[in-house]
Formats: structure tokens, C-alpha cells, sequence
């Protein structure tokens, strides 16, 4: 069986790791051991505060601290940073390009158990519709400590968008990502399948069923959400002529959008998306919940094939 981590769990070991740098502060809302930013403050406790349960404070004070030349890292659910804090981020972080990152884990309907008060499906769209924010969200754990190492180096607003919920390692430890840049996992000439964090494993097990069936599917990991792999997804749309989007998101706003938005642009082609399908989540194990939403691979193959007669015309 493969190894599996959450990206919150990643998310707080690349804290950890760069914990070194005495300019990284940490911040959290009172859920340190579910963000596991606690990894942070176990080897570094003089930069680790707990803000109490008041984000939108949080980010406020996160804006001083990056002010004075900090490096800040502001973390809590993505529910409550994204939607309970949209103000301060907007106003106090991204209008003055602050140096923060908001370690928004728990996004998604994988919470589970939370229900629909945190599960959050809107987020993607409420951050990149912010000038100045960076939006990123990595597919495993892997990616997730390259990414996070590099968020740290760049300067101005980060959203980081992480998941409760154990997922496989896709990538090899010595792989290199590069914010703003897309990942081709697998080629194929059919049709492609453009997916971001939870849903990029079922996009490489449906490509996978696919090809069994005669379909060559290209599988592209897109964790940057904004900037966009414009590039990537132009030559994808060339080459195939057909392009699925996976996301655990409203398919309204997140990704499927951001494609959308670059295909409508420079290459228009055939075009679907798999997201959450403009509904609220429900209260229930994420076993049960994503075949609910269908967040599945055996969907993502219904699509794909629908799409492709499309195509065909």
C-alpha cells in the first residue's frame, strides 16, 4: 500500500524545517494540533503564537508582523481563514502585499465528520479573486514541503490550501516543483485531465483505467491555482483537443474556472468539469461523502469518455 500523509501533516513538518530562519513566524487560532503548526512550536515555541480563536485578529496581526519584515504564517481552517477572515486578508494583507501565508487546512469536503459549516468548497474563488494573493494547493506531501519551502522565499501574500485527510505520496522524494508551473505526470493525446490536490490521485487511477479501455489521457497536477500554468494548459488543449478538470471545490470559482478562463482565451477546445456540483457538504465520513459528490475515479472516466464524444462530435 502506498504511503499516505495529509498535506496539513506535511504543511507543519516544512514548518519545522525552516523553523531555522529566525525572521518565520508562526501563527494559529487555537487549533495548532490540528494545523500541526504544534510541530512549528516544538522546536521553536518564542515564534509560535496562539491567537486565540479570532482570525480575522489573527490576520491582522500577522499584517504587523510582516510590516516590520517578518516572514508570517497564519494558519487555521480554510472555512474560517478564507470566509471568516476575508476582510483582513483582503484589506490588511493583500491591499498593502504583505509577506503572509495563510496555511488554510481542512478545505474540502474530506473534513468529514465537520459537516457543511467547515467544509469549505468556496475558497479557492474567494482567494484568487484578490489581486496580489498567491493560491497554491499541493497534491501530496511532497509537494506540499517544496512548495511551502517555496513560499517562504517569495515575497507578498500566500494562500495554501492543505487537507485533513491521509492521501498517497504521488511524487518521489527528489522531485522539483516551481510555483506558477504545472506538473505532467502522465502523457496521453486523448483528452486531458487537469486536476489540483485530493482529486490528482483518482485522475491518475481513472487515466490508468482509460488507457486499459484505448484512451490515452494526459494527467497535468496543477498547484498553483494563481498564477496559472498558462503555458501548460495552452499546449495541453493543442495536443489533445479535450480538457477535464478535477477539483474537491465548487466547480464555480476554483479551478475548473481558472482552465476556463485561459482555454476561452488562447485555444478554445472542448471542455468539462468534475468539482462539487454547486451543493453544500454534508456531515459524514469521507469515505462516504466523496463517492456522494462523485470525486471519484470511475467518474472521472464517465466524464472523460462524454467529453470525448463531444470531441468527436
Amino acid at each position: 500500500m502506498a504511503e499516505k500523509i495529509a498535506t496539513r501533516v506535511a504543511y507543519g513538518k516544512a514548518l519545522a524545517e525552516i523553523g531555522s530562519d529566525e525572521n518565520i513566524v508562526v501563527l494559529d487560532a487555537d487549533l495548532s494540533k490540528s494545523t500541526r503548526t504544534d510541530l512549528f512550536k516544538k522546536e521553536y515555541p518564542d515564534r509560535h503564537f496562539n491567537i486565540g480563536i479570532a482570525e480575522g485578529n489573527m490576520m491582522t496581526v500577522a499584517a504587523g508582523l510582516a510590516s516590520c519584515g517578518k516572514t508570517v504564517f497564519a494558519s487555521t481552517f480554510a472555512m474560517f481563514a478564507a470566509g471568516r477572515a476575508f476582510d483582513q486578508i483582503r484589506n490588511s494583507i493583500c491591499y498593502p502585499n504583505l509577506n503572509v501565508k495563510i496555511g488554510a487546512t481542512h478545505a474540502g469536503i474530506s473534513v468529514g465528520e465537520d459537516g457543511a459549516s467547515h467544509q469549505a468548497i468556496e475558497d479557492l474563488a474567494l482567494m484568487r479573486s484578490i489581486p496580489n494573493m498567491t493560491v497554491i494547493q499541493p497534491a501530496d506531501g511532497v509537494s506540499t514541503i517544496a512548495l511551502v519551502k517555496q513560499a517562504a522565499k517569495i515575497d507578498g501574500p500566500v494562500y495554501l490550501r492543505l487537507g485533513r485527510l491521509d492521501v498517497p505520496i504521488i511524487y518521489p522524494e527528489d522531485a522539483t516543483f516551481e510555483i506558477g508551473k504545472g506538473v505532467t505526470i502522465k502523457q496521453g493525446d486523448d483528452i486531458a485531465i487537469i486536476a489540483t490536490g485530493l482529486m490528482v490521485e483518482p485522475a491518475i487511477t481513472a487515466a490508468k483505467t482509460l488507457e486499459e479501455q484505448g484512451i490515452s489521457a494526459r494527467v497535468i497536477d496543477i498547484h498553483t491555482i494563481k498564477p496559472i500554468d498558462v503555458d501548460l494548459i495552452v499546449k495541453a488543449a493543442k495536443e489533445t483537443g479535450a480538457i477535464l478538470t478535477c477539483e474537491e471545490h465548487n466547480i464555480y470559482g476554483g479551478l475548473g474556472s481558472a482552465v476556463a478562463e485561459v482555454v476561452v482565451r488562447h485555444y478554445p477546445v472542448p471542455m468539462e468539469m468534475l468539482g462539487i456540483e454547486d451543493k453544500f457538504g454534508k456531515s459524514g465520513k469521507p469515505a462516504d461523502l466523496l463517492p456522494m459528490y462523485g470525486l471519484t475515479p470511475e467518474n472521472i472516466v464517465d466524464k472523460a469518455k462524454k467529453l470525448l464524444e463531444r470531441k468527436r462530435g
